[in-house]
């Protein structure tokens, strides 16, 4: 039976790992890697209703491409609409 030693920075790098890696658990997951959404997607994404995002088509603040009658938006331009609004926000 061997015994280890275990010092107070064994302990302290112990704890930072773990705050890491708890740290990381709560961070949002960038799970979408398609180039386009489709309107459902879209809406679940920003958690809006059919009539917020026919708004957001209306007032020009997305612009999709249809085909087949589906509405399909780049997630490029989801993301530039929020950091346009995030910065509005933070000005304030």
């Amino acid at each position: 039976m061997s015994v280890e030693v275990v010092t107070k920075e064994d302990l302290q790098a112990f704890r930072q790992q773990l705050m890491n890696d708890i740290k990381e658990l709560f961070l949002p997951k960038h799970t979408t890697t398609k180039p386009w959404l489709r309107s459902s997607e879209v809406r679940k994404l920003l958690n809006i209703s059919p009539g917020t995002l026919q708004s957001f088509r209306v007032n020009g603040q997305l612009k999709p491409s249809k085909i087949g009658g589906i509405h399909f938006y780049r997630y490029s331009e989801i993301e530039k609409l929020l950091n346009e609004n995030t910065e509005v926000l933070s000005c304030k």
